[in-house]
């Protein structure tokens, strides 16, 4: 498929959103819009493989016939279909009953069927607790389809339902729908509901042109940068991972065999659904990937509370888009805890400094994190100054790249982005002042192809250019000057250099002008004189 033709297959199901959501928020409507595409992805990619496996015996029906195929092999074989769902474990690894696939799901909507609400009850438990060999429990919890916001009777939300559905299916008919098509929907859907959601946008969405440049950093060699991609991946974390799109950018630019597992986390129990269904679409094994609902700045994650150095997780790379200066209440207890003690608590009124310790704990010696924060983390006092002054003379600071402002939904702040590394060759920090290069919008700027290229290079390579990057010693950071502030300006200012006036050579000039006024006007004079007329004075 194009990238015409997956602009409009987005737009398509963006105007029907638009049109069938009524009176409901677009929020609560993403969700419903969402998880119906996710079970057509997975219906599609299930049937497809039952037909491979199944081969001969696979039902092929006319196209008067409805039905799932599936439904009619199970009506038939009875006595096989443990074996065959085994098999279907091994391969796909999840199970869907024909009852519950899309194409049974829309015939119940077409013929405005009274079970299609019971149907679809059924299936999203039944996808949540036993398709999967591990549970995905509560992936449809924010999905209530006893909602009276679909209609305020039984009948009225089967109704309701049957309607959203049939014209879903409708605006898909026309398109292919491989998991590369179906996922490229998906993000297109929830950029759509980010650009309306405003200040919510943040929970859930990076805008794609941010997350490039940090997928395409982090997927560089993380200690010979300029000797181009890593071979591989061995574990990638996003602490804050939002609907997923960042760890699924870096995971396309490695490529599917590229990243051993995948790791998420979010707080946001709608987000955390958004990002696992966003997994499984983007043809990411529930074997490849683990997203876990909980707190960051707690560390409610067991995995990430381990105490034995030999079995502590660590990563090659970490990314992450946390909220900007969030409001924490840190307990008594946590300055001492692994990941700060070393460097102090972030104050309560930003925790920034928080959530970039916390992933930073957790990277290997050899990895690579870039995080996208605030630029108020470059020069605020206090205790951030106090762990940014230890994260630098540790030598741990790489890079420093300021974006454009006016690139987020959720706020029109300019934002930074931190490269950092336990063990980084260079001594000195790369700074990439990248504020002024963007293609302004009407209602967010936007970085263009070109724009990501330029800073990635700069970043690969090294490279200085006058007025936008310039490789600074730690030496003049930390001076009395500078001392340890990082306020990009300070070291590549994109003002324009007014020329030195050399005033001699202006003088000089002045006086041969003065010479040749008095000159034309004397001359000017003796016409005057021969005509007659009054002199004028000079």
């Amino acid at each position: 498929m194009t990238d015409q033709e997956q602009k409009k297959l987005g737009q398509t199901l963006w105007n029907i959103a638009d049109q069938l959501r009524g009176a409901m928020n677009a929020d609560d409507f993403r969700d419903y819009m969402l998880a119906f595409l996710f079970l057509r992805y997975l219906s599609d990619n299930y049937e497809v493989a039952a037909e491979k496996e199944l081969g001969p015996d696979y039902p092929h029906l006319d196209e008067e016939d409805r039905r799932a195929p599936l439904s009619v092999w199970y009506a038939s074989n009875a006595d096989d279909i443990a074996d065959f769902e085994r098999q279907m474990r091994r391969k796909v690894h999840y199970v869907i009953r024909p009852e519950h696939l899309w194409t049974s799901i829309v015939e119940l909507a077409r013929v405005q069927n009274k079970a299609l609400l019971d149907t679809l009850q059924k299936g999203m438990k039944y996808i949540e607790d036993e398709s999967f060999e591990s549970a995905f429990s509560g992936l449809f919890s924010e999905i209530n389809l006893s909602s009276e916001k679909l209609g305020k009777t039984p009948p009225d939300r089967n109704a309701a339902l049957c309607k959203i559905i049939t014209e879903i299916a409708k605006g898909l008919k026309e398109f292919s729908t491989t998991s590369d098509t179906l996922g490229d929907a998906y993000e297109y859907l929830i950029g759509q509901f980010a650009a309306g959601s405003g200040k919510k946008a943040g929970e859930f969405y990076t805008p794609q042109f941010v997350s490039d440049i940090l997928s395409a950093i982090v997927s560089l060699d993380g200690q010979e940068p300029a000797t181009g991609k890593r071979a591989h991946i061995d574990s990638l974390l996003d602490f804050a991972c939002g609907s997923g799109s960042l760890l699924l950018n870096v995971r396309h630019r490695m490529g599917p065999h590229g990243i051993g597992k995948i790791y998420g986390q979010e707080k946001n129990i709608t987000t955390y659904n958004l990002a696992r269904m966003n997994m499984l679409l983007h043809g990411v094994k529930d074997t490849e990937f683990e997203i876990f609902h909980g707190d960051t700045l707690t560390n409610e994650w067991e995995m990430l509370r381990e105490t034995n150095p030999a079995r502590k997780p660590r990563f090659d790379a970490v990314v992450a888009n946390p909220p900007f200066s969030y409001r924490w209440s840190p307990s008594d207890s946590i300055a001492d805890d692994v990941r700060f003690k070393n460097y102090g608590l972030a104050p309560k009124s930003a925790a920034d400094f928080a959530f970039l310790l916390h992933g930073f704990h957790f990277l290997k010696d050899d990895g690579v994190m870039a995080i996208i924060l605030p630029h108020g983390v470059l020069f605020r006092g206090g205790a951030e100054e106090r762990i940014r002054t230890k994260l630098l003379k540790d030598g741990h600071v790489d890079t420093v790249i300021g974006l454009p402002a006016n690139l987020f939904y959720s706020t029109g702040i300019p934002v930074c982005i931190l490269v950092l590394k336990k063990c980084k060759k260079p001594d000195d920090v790369l700074f990439i002042n990248a504020a002024e290069h963007f293609d302004r919008g009407k209602r967010q700027n936007r970085l263009l192809e070109a724009h990501i290229n330029k800073i990635v290079s700069t970043y690969q390579h090294r490279t200085e250019e006058p007025r936008y990057s310039r490789r600074v010693p730690m030496s003049e950071i930390a001076d009395e000057k500078n001392n340890f502030n990082l306020n990009i300006s300070r070291y590549v200012s994109t003002a324009e250099t007014e020329a030195e006036i050399d005033l001699t050579e202006v003088n000089t000039s002045l006086i041969e002008i003065e010479k040749r006024v008095k000159a034309a006007s004397a001359q000017h004079n003796e016409f005057l004189k021969e005509l007659g007329l009054p002199l004028l004075p000079f």
